[in-house]
């Protein structure tokens, strides 16, 4: 059963530490099968990944193969019915005309010693985009992390999407062209990682790899980290909805489910002023387990992490909501803008009731892939700016060099740099000459 509290009852307090302390996913130790496989790519390259391909995904490649031909993704793309197309293009419109918005500008300006400070901004040059095979092949993921990566001018990007027993989705190859991508290999996991980070005989190697994946996935991630850059390591996925009792308690328990169907370890919690409320979203969550498609998934979420937090009123559900910094969180309450004027950490935001989350997983904008795990404590959702590095810039005048100069060779002595004075001194000694 799904935990219900009440902020006034006595053990409140350890109840909702332990649904924040809640381990919702099993550790499965991979981390030595998976750094045997990056070396294993390391070392033999295109043959590597290609044993292993057959292995893990029971297709048979070669070098020719690894990567759709231009007359494959077209016969894919045509595959699409017309209304699933049309649903696909306008969230690439959406979506791309948000993160347009996103791209930072180059600044420069003097300082009052005359100085020249500033920054500029650049792309990553090549950026690797995973998207998951089997049932989790999802075509949003692959506009959320392509789109932003083309906006900010990534000159190479290519996409990594595993098909086992050969089953191509072709809506993810449209989702591709969609964004601008040309390149996609049909190849996944750990070894598709290691390729992307070290290259092979076939794959270059890229700057950056992005989107999301499985335990194997998600360890080659972390240790690429430093070779390459890395988006996140995303865990199960979870929504808070805030909510009065002004709402269809159908509604609220519908917007639960849609991420409690995403995956057993995924979280869905309700914060709500009202008991009564509460507790007919409940009712409402079990009736409509009864006949949704990924009951079992979907029911084992909702039966082992999710809840129902009764509050004393809205700034207390506020305070709760920050101490989970949840990936979404919707406001279902009269005055979504008060209420958010209070919130500081959470990964995306759904204001109003008329806002479902399920519109930001494909149509709303703003992009999916969201911190997790409390991690909006300190981390933002993918972004332009995740495919750009910011370059500072100064110039000094021999005014400005004259006037600040002294300080920095004082600090380089502080701090036992007799280079780095000097450096500074021998200019300083050619302006007083």
């Amino acid at each position: 059963m799904p935990v219900f509290l009440d902020s006034r009852d006595a053990g409140f307090e350890a109840g909702f530490s332990g649904l924040l302390n809640a381990k919702r996913e099993d550790a499965v130790d991979v981390d030595d099968t998976v750094a045997a496989i990056i070396a294993d790519v390391r070392a033999r390259g295109d043959a590597a990944v290609i044993e292993l391909t057959q292995k893990f995904d029971r297709i048979a490649l070669t070098p020719d193969t690894l990567a759709f031909s231009p007359e494959e993704i077209e016969a894919e793309c045509a595959r699409v019915p017309a209304a699933e197309r049309a649903a696909l293009e306008l969230a690439a419109t959406r979506i791309r005309a948000y993160h347009e918005s996103q791209r930072p500008e180059d600044k420069r300006w003097f300082d009052e010693y005359g100085a020249e400070l500033g920054w500029r901004w650049g792309p990553v040059g090549a950026a690797g985009l995973y998207v998951p095979g089997g049932l989790a092949s999802y075509p949003s993921s692959v506009l959320m992390n392509a789109i932003p990566a083309q906006v900010a001018g990534v000159e190479r990007l290519v996409i990594c999407a595993p098909t086992p027993d050969g089953v191509v989705n072709p809506l993810v190859l449209l989702a591709a062209k969609l964004s601008g991508v040309e390149t996609v290999y049909r190849i996944g996991g750990a070894q598709a990682v290691a390729a992307l980070a070290y290259g092979t005989e076939t794959i270059a190697p890229v700057d950056k790899i992005t989107g999301p994946g499985n335990a194997y996935v998600a360890a080659a991630k972390r240790r690429v980290f430093g070779r390459v850059g890395i988006d996140m390591i995303a865990g199960p996925s979870e929504i808070l909805v805030i909510a009065d009792k002004d709402n269809d308690p159908d509604w609220i328990a519908l917007d639960l489910l849609s991420q409690a169907e995403h995956d057993e370890s995924a979280q869905s919690l309700l914060v709500t002023t009202d008991e009564g409320f509460g507790r007919a979203v409940m009712q409402a969550v079990d009736a409509r387990l009864e006949t949704l498609e990924r009951r079992a998934i979907a029911g084992a979420s909702w039966r082992d992490y999710g809840a129902v937090v009764v509050v004393r009123d809205l700034a207390e559900a506020a305070r709760l909501s920050d101490r989970v910094a949840p990936e979404h969180l919707e406001l279902c309450v009269a005055d979504p803008e008060a209420l958010l004027a209070q919130i500081n950490h959470a990964g995306a935001v759904f204001l109003g009731h008329w806002t479902p989350e399920a519109i930001g997983d494909y149509i709303g904008g703003p992009n999916h892939v969201l911190p997790t795990a409390r991690s909006a404590r300190f981390s933002s959702g993918l972004s332009v700016l995740d495919f750009m590095k910011r370059t500072t810039l100064a110039r000094m005048t021999p005014e400005a060099l004259a006037a600040i100069g002294p300080a920095a060779e004082q600090l380089a002595i502080s701090e036992s740099l007799e280079a780095h004075g000097l450096s500074v001194r021998a200019r300083l000694e050619r302006l007083n000459r």
